[in-house]
């Protein structure tokens, strides 16, 4: 099974729905797989963005009581609120793009009463 083949399974409406306007067949597959695609890209940065950001806990170096500077405490973490900031930013990204994906799901968008 080809990757093109799984997208159209994800698709609610077949080609017979728009028996009586081919174009708009076209248009409704082609927007909804680029939504489908978007989506993925979208996923894909938030898990690399989530698994770049470093954990909350100090293991084992909270028993030793190691002692910081403030610079050693704070440098990290303009880069650790950039990566969260980033994660927040791709996350409503994917929700927005799945809202629009299955709001243009909805047959009377196209002008189909299913």
């Amino acid at each position: 099974m080809n990757l093109l083949s799984a997208l159209n399974n994800l698709l609610i409406f077949t080609e017979a729905d728009f028996s009586g306007n081919p174009g708009s067949y076209t248009a409704y597959r082609a927007v909804s797989l680029t939504f489908v695609i978007l989506m993925g890209i979208a996923a894909i940065v938030s898990i690399v963005l989530v698994m770049l950001t470093p954990g909350n806990s100090q293991g084992i170096d909270a028993l030793g009581g190691s002692s910081e500077t403030f610079y050693g405490k704070n440098k990290g973490r303009s880069v650790e609120s950039k990566l969260k900031l980033w994660t927040f930013i791709s996350l409503g990204i994917l929700g927005l793009f799945a809202v629009v994906f299955f709001i243009i799901q909805i047959p009377a968008i196209w002008g189909l009463a299913k």
